[in-house]
């Protein structure tokens, strides 16, 4: 149960002064449900009105607070006019000016004779001095608060920056004083306030230099967040740590079919993971087990090798893919080497219906199916398998964590390895996947070709299609990748389908199409066309980003390639280079470039290490863009920004560790503070897990 004492932030929106239905869903839409969603809303800007003058003394250009007497009110002569009131001090007049005002607005809020404070930008026109609808219009005794520096907050639609700092300025009061949860040495040691004073002082900069992230109230924000991440984590890893898991451990001989049967010999990094994984598996704690490895480095491999010793032990195995054209590619990579060594395969995915999906259910419950690859359709209710030992999860990223416990509690202390091609920083590593071992891949098998890339401009379109009118004639296969799918009137992006008529009316039907927004069928068809030869030239979208092998595939085209992030960059690039072919990327860009595209298309030209891709990516884009964090089982940070605040993070996963070691059931007065850090910040499944919790 929540504490009482955060009741109040976690009131609905709707208990703030002047918060109605309509607002409070606008509010929700920008920051979050609760109160605290909008403490946690903390400024991007600042609007300075502390400068007062005369109007014979005011500079134009600037935000001034006026103090001016109200003169008379023009109305307009046609409804596409303004209003104009003139407003007058001792050494000056000035018109506001304000277009659709309604009704009696006006003659409320600036009564005539009356005296009014009347904040806003000051400009010039007609050699008169002018402001168009005001800031804020206030009383006398309002001056104080006006007088200020104004915190500017980020908007949604519907709301100006008038309710939104109303709005926050009512959720702060309901603060509450907390325990304090952090370690006072370590507070001492950084000059931090305690939290709530931290939290105020966020919200009320003085200067543009208190809007950075590196500020300490803003600093003391972020790591307290960071602090609730990685004691959940501590928390879940101990909690699936001391469920009981099994000892699965076979006696070699499939695996030794399938490493006999593989085209290639195995890598260093893939030898040493499969040694590894196998000792956890057949250790009697659970194996919770990260593999990492660039796209091409061979983790099904190394899956399907930890798969077949569970299957030598009498066991199942799982393999869950985030889509099904990435679980059918997975199916076609592990069957025929599975088959090698005798193993049934079974592929389920939300397509099959009716008799052929009872009938592939029953192959799995009998234990007939060794191993079973498929989408999310694996943990849905009515797969029962006979003895499940090992669940492999790839692009875990796809998935949230509930997903994963779904699918271990299909079996008894079910081994989990979880694989993705998505190289991941250290610190986003560490908020991701603390509760997780990990293991790296680092080379490519033998065979993989480095790919040259190269950067044009948009203007050297007709060399390009000549360039690959080329590799076509020479045999090759090619992607073409487009940011949209259909021209819309808000952009000039290229789009996939003009794209593809475009090309089709030069190379005819040898160019294919394949797009998100195609349904299943068409999109696997199209995919397959391409990867058997009915097609040479493949025009796409993303959708081709986790997406089928096709080892003819030499040349890729990216247009725009300004509008790509990196990480999607470097997965793309990844699709080719996979025979024999020499491989050629081309990135087209439009001018004019921004410096971040710029550094992009440069470090992309520079390397093909996606872990020195990822760093990188982190640093231009910041965390919550880079795995598009909202749709994902990436946390989420409201305060914390991982790419300036990776010490932080270090130092609050060192902390979390001890307060584990020393207090693992947080019951001493500082772990009872950090039960409520854990609730503050939305944490309450890890509390679940402490055994008086």
């Amino acid at each position: 149960m929540r504490p009482e004492i955060l009741f109040s932030l976690f009131a609905p929106l709707e208990t703030l002064p002047g918060v109605g239905p309509r607002f409070a869903q606008l509010f929700t839409q920008l920051a979050g449900p609760h109160v605290v969603d909008l403490c946690w809303h903390l400024p991007s800007g600042l609007i300075d009105r502390r400068y007062a003058p005369k109007l014979r003394d005011a500079e134009p250009g600037r935000i001034v607070t006026l103090t001016l007497v109200v003169g008379e009110h023009r109305a307009p002569r046609s409804s596409r006019q303004p209003t104009r009131v003139i407003c007058h001090d001792e050494t000056g007049s000035i018109e506001l000016v304000f277009f659709h005002a309604k009704g009696d607005y006006l003659s409320r809020v600036l009564p005539e004779g009356e005296t009014r404070l009347v904040s806003g930008k000051l400009e010039v026109f007609n050699n008169a001095l002018q402001m168009t609808h005001p800031d804020h219009i206030g009383r006398l005794e309002e001056q104080a608060e006006l007088l200020r520096v104004e915190p500017v907050y980020p908007l949604t639609a519907g709301l100006t920056l008038r309710t939104v700092g109303r709005a926050v300025s009512a959720a702060l009061k309901t603060l509450p004083e907390l325990p304090d949860w952090l370690d006072p040495a370590q507070r001492a040691r950084n000059g931090w306030s305690a939290w709530r004073e931290a939290l105020l002082a966020a919200h009320a900069p003085a200067e543009e230099a208190d809007l950075s992230p590196l500020t300490g109230p803003r600093s003391r924000l972020a790591y307290d967040e960071l602090l609730a991440n990685q004691l959940a984590l501590a928390l879940v890893r101990a909690h699936q740590k001391r469920q009981s898991g099994r000892v699965t451990r076979g006696d070699g001989r499939l695996r030794a079919a399938i490493v006999e049967a593989l085209p290639f010999r195995l890598t260093g990094s893939q030898k040493t993971a499969v040694e590894v994984i196998l000792a956890d598996m057949a250790a009697p704690g659970r194996m919770l087990r990260l593999l990492q490895g660039d796209v091409g480095s061979g983790k099904t491999v190394v899956a399907l090798l930890a798969m077949a010793s569970a299957v030598e032990a009498g066991a199942q195995a799982a393999l869950m893919a985030p889509t099904e054209i990435l679980a059918r590619q997975h199916l076609e990579t592990v069957k025929s080497l599975a088959a090698a060594a005798g193993i049934g395969v079974e592929l389920l995915t939300g397509r099959d219906k009716g008799k052929a999906r009872a009938a592939i259910l029953e192959r799995i419950a009998s234990g007939e199916a060794g191993i079973v690859v498929g989408t999310h359709a694996l943990f849905q209710e009515d797969v029962a398998f006979r003895n499940l030992a090992l669940a492999v999860i790839d692009e875990q990223h796809r998935f949230g964590v509930h997903q994963r416990l779904t699918l271990t509690g299909k079996g008894q202390g079910v081994d989990v390895l979880v694989m993705t091609a998505t190289p991941i920083p250290r610190t986003l590593m560490l908020t991701a996947y603390g509760d997780l071992e990990v293991s790296r891949l680092t080379e490519k098998p033998a065979g993989r070709q480095p790919v040259d890339t190269r950067a044009l401009s948009l203007e050297r379109m007709e060399d390009v299609v000549d360039a690959v009118g080329r590799a076509l004639a020479e045999g090759g296969k090619v992607y073409w990748v487009c940011p949209l799918v259909a021209e819309s009137e808000a952009t000039d992006l290229a789009a996939a389908e003009d794209r593809h008529a475009a090309l089709a009316a030069r190379f005819g039907a040898r160019v294919g199409l394949v797009h998100g927004r195609m349904k299943g069928p068409a999109k696997d068809k199209a995919m397959a066309d391409f990867a058997e030869g009915g097609t040479d030239l493949l025009v796409a979208t993303t959708v081709i980003e986790v997406g089928v092998d096709v080892a003819a595939a030499s040349v890729m085209v990216i247009e725009h390639a300004e509008r790509f992030g990196l990480a999607q960059l470097h997965q793309l690039r990844g699709r080719i280079g996979r025979g024999r072919d020499k491989a050629t990327c081309l990135l087209l860009y439009q001018r004019p470039l921004g410096q971040a595209a710029r550094d992009r298309i440069e470090i992309m030209r520079e390397t093909e290490d996606g872990f020195r891709i990822a760093e990188e990516d982190l640093r231009l884009r910041g965390a919550g863009e880079l795995l598009g964090t909202r749709q994902s089982g990436m946390p989420v940070f409201r305060l914390a920004d991982l790419a300036v605040h990776g010490e932080l993070l270090a130092a609050a996963r060192d902390d979390a560790r001890l307060i584990f070691e020393r207090d693992p059931q947080l019951e001493s007065p500082r772990g009872v503070a950090l039960r409520v850090l854990l609730y503050l910040f939305e944490r309450d499944a890890a509390v679940r897990f402490l055994r008086s919790g």
